[in-house]
């Protein structure tokens, strides 16, 4: 039998199980382009003033962190797609490792490949299927993307290279996500793995783009690749096929691990644990940081990182440019008002809350896979509660949050230390914006504890929130949504320009409400039954 046996039949089930999934995020983020591009565009009906605007974004380390560098300032196009090829460009990452994880490690995971390669079945036929769906799911979406930006208005040409540089950021994950299916041994290791990565190539790309000694790290990255298209400038194809040789060689990694693994197991295999449990995990908490403690720890680590170098960028912003152009451009963007090393810093610290909140909705969530893998009732046939084993869980979801945010505070603060004279002063500035975003995040860490509570079975109506919550807070503004609409984001009431007044009232209501929110959560989940619910 081939080793690729039924594959056509595993993509007919995949797209079957995918039919609700794939379009909404392929509409959502063809949306996504084609209307930022109609909305920017609004915002300069004059050409002349977009050109103004994008020469001055080019020249603004600010925006070029943020979003990327500008391909052709003397383009009037190239301000369409200033906000959406990065930041489009990380969500279709996000689908692709989504999709390939969903149909590889997921399914090994729950047993369900086992099942079905006891019949003709090739071994290899999982993860081909997978690649198939989540690839072509990633070039049609890219493709259309294309196709409604030029519906916007503008130049063909560039939006096929838009279409191009979107799909290299999405194969790209796709095999990155397929090698990190073979290496980790659990679903949750393997988004880790991949959603790292991605974190990671942002990172080095922002670094790379907004520092002349360290030009080349840009080239490393594969949003990196995407931007060096130069979409509405160059418009350089010939860079997509970067991404495509690195994505053939990450999947023909991903085969080639695959041969040298065990059906169910990964080769980076999880450590046992002991025979016997410490005194230690006697309590509902205690089980919980047990579980939990090696994601919070990554995430920390990475939070300090990017808090360091941020703060170390955020430094030289005003020594390149800050003029009124930059200003206006930050704030019909979406942006603040303040100085420029300050609208930067705000504007990056609402990605980062972005990223607690995923921490966080993560963490809570791992009640759902311990309840999937039938551990929550060998831990409740004993004298613990429900509630206490809510609150374990929920106190570490809560807590990690919030500890993401002071880290990357803090980090700030050392990163940038020199451009407020001091660590204390810096500390005295940056801290509290950083801080001011918790609450926020809390609504939704409480938001994931009510779905998983109430609806076990959809709990990815938490990460929709999430994701509704980024596009309705970053992109109302630009797309002129009303200020109610707007203001249905949490992260529309927790954001604090770095040196500003934090408003004491929204973040107090917002804390009330994740309140409230967990209190439900305890609630709907003593009343229902466990798995079958």
């Amino acid at each position: 039998m081939s080793g690729y046996a039924a594959t056509g039949t595993l993509v007919r089930l995949a797209l079957r199980r995918d039919r609700i999934l794939v379009p909404v995020w392929v509409l959502a983020l063809v949306a996504l382009a084609g209307g930022s591009a109609s909305s920017t565009i609004a915002l300069y009906p004059d050409p002349a003033k977009a050109v103004e605007a994008a020469r001055a974004a080019a020249l603004s380390p600010a925006i070029v962190g943020m979003y990327g560098p500008i391909a052709d300032p003397n383009n009037p196009d190239s301000i369409g797609a200033l906000k959406t090829l990065v930041l489009g460009g990380i969500f279709l990452a996000v689908m692709a490792c989504i999709l390939v994880r969903r149909h590889t490690r997921s399914e090994e995971e729950a047993g369900l490949t086992e099942l079905v390669g006891a019949g003709v079945v090739g071994r290899r036929a999982p993860l081909t299927a997978a690649v198939l769906v989540a690839s072509v799911t990633v070039v049609v979406t890219s493709l259309l993307a294309g196709l409604s930006m030029a519906g916007a208005g503008l130049g063909l040409t560039g939006s096929l290279a838009f279409a191009a540089a979107w799909a290299g950021i999405g194969l790209a994950f796709v095999g990155v996500t397929a090698a990190a299916a073979q290496l980790t041994e659990t679903a949750r290791g393997c988004t880790g793995f991949a959603i790292g990565t991605l974190g990671v190539t942002y990172l080095v790309r922002a670094v790379g783009d907004t520092s002349a000694e360290l030009g080349w790290l840009t080239w490393v990255s594969p949003i990196g690749w995407a931007e060096k298209v130069e979409v509405y400038g160059a418009n350089r194809f010939i860079v997509a096929l970067l991404p495509a040789v690195f994505t053939i060689a990450l999947i023909g990694l991903a085969f080639a691990l695959l041969e040298r693994r065990d059906l169910g197991a990964g080769l980076v295999p999880t450590r046992p644990g002991a025979a016997v449990g410490t005194p230690s995990l006697r309590s509902p908490f205690a089980l919980a940081w047990r579980l939990q403690r090696g994601l919070l720890i990554g995430w920390l680590v990475g939070f300090a990182i990017f808090g360091l170098v941020l703060g170390g960028i955020a430094g030289n912003v005003t020594s390149f440019v800050d003029s009124p152009q930059v200003a206006d451009m930050l704030t019909r963007l979406g942006g603040s008002a303040g100085s420029l090393g300050d609208v930067f810093l705000s504007t990056e610290l609402r990605f980062m809350a972005i990223g607690a909140a995923a921490y966080g909705i993560s963490a809570a969530l791992r009640l759902k896979s311990e309840e999937t893998d039938l551990h929550t009732e060998q831990v409740l046939a004993t004298s613990v509660s429900r509630r206490a084993l809510l609150v374990g869980h929920a106190v570490i979801a809560l807590g990690g949050s919030a500890l993401l945010l002071l880290v990357v505070g803090a980090g700030l603060a050392l990163g940038g230390a020199s451009q407020f004279n001091g660590l204390r002063k810096a500390l005295g500035h940056l801290l509290p914006a950083a801080l001011a975003p918790i609450p926020a995040v809390w609504v939704c860490v409480g938001l994931a504890l009510v779905v998983y509570g109430a609806l076990p079975k959809v709990v990815v109506v938490a990460w929709a929130l999430l994701a509704a919550f980024l596009v309705v807070g970053e992109l109302g503004p630009l797309f002129g949504f009303p200020r109610g609409l707007v203001d249905l984001s949490p992260f529309s009431h927790g954001t604090v320009v770095p040196g500003g007044s934090v408003p004491g009232a929204p973040l107090v209501a917002l804390a009330l409400v994740a309140a409230a929110l967990v209190l439900a959560a305890g609630v709907t989940f003593r009343r229902r039954d466990l798995v079958s619910s």
